[in-house]
């Protein structure tokens, strides 16, 4: 749940966002989902597909996720990762953000709809770069180009009906 009138913290700019995921080499999504219908999946896919990231699955109730193994905690990862990228509910971050702080990690991402300000500020206090309410998939691709993928942004602008079939 996010909760928008009453919050304090300021994230980083675009160039402090750009500069966390040009510094990232390995990405840890924790609530990572194998149903293709979760947004962790789409970015999962996403990322394995057009990005550099090593990129890892936390949840203990799967064994794989899109045919990789998937991890019953950030501790149980075979690397520390850079980000930890979460996709749990909101009363879970904090704990969410006190395990990436304890397995090493450099930073702590919070999905879109994602804003917990205790969270932030323990991850912040620990030393952890901190983004909340915004999706790495959107905005890796925002940086490099590539949002024309799940149509939103196609680099072209047309007034023409879109032909589907062979009819008009």
């Amino acid at each position: 749940m996010t909760d928008t009138t009453q919050r304090t913290w300021r994230g980083p700019s675009a160039p402090q966002r750009l500069a966390i995921l040009r510094r990232t080499k390995s990405i840890a999504i924790v609530g990572a989902s194998a149903n293709p219908a979760r947004a962790s999946y789409f970015v999962a896919t996403y990322l394995l597909s057009s990005s550099p990231y090593d990129v890892y699955f936390v949840n203990p109730r799967a064994e794989t996720i899109l045919g990789r193994p998937a991890y019953d905690s950030l501790a149980d990862l075979p690397v520390v990762p850079d980000l930890v990228d979460a996709f749990r509910r909101h009363e879970d971050l904090p704990g969410v953000a006190q395990e990436a702080i304890d397995v090493g990690a450099k930073a702590l991402w919070l999905q879109l709809g994602s804003w917990h300000e205790e969270a932030a500020a323990l991850a912040e206090d620990a030393g952890l770069d901190v983004v909340m309410d915004r999706c790495v998939k959107i905005e890796h691709a925002r940086f490099h180009g590539g949002l024309h993928l799940a149509g939103f942004n196609t680099g072209e602008i047309s007034s023409k009906k879109q032909r589907v079939s062979g009819r008009g």
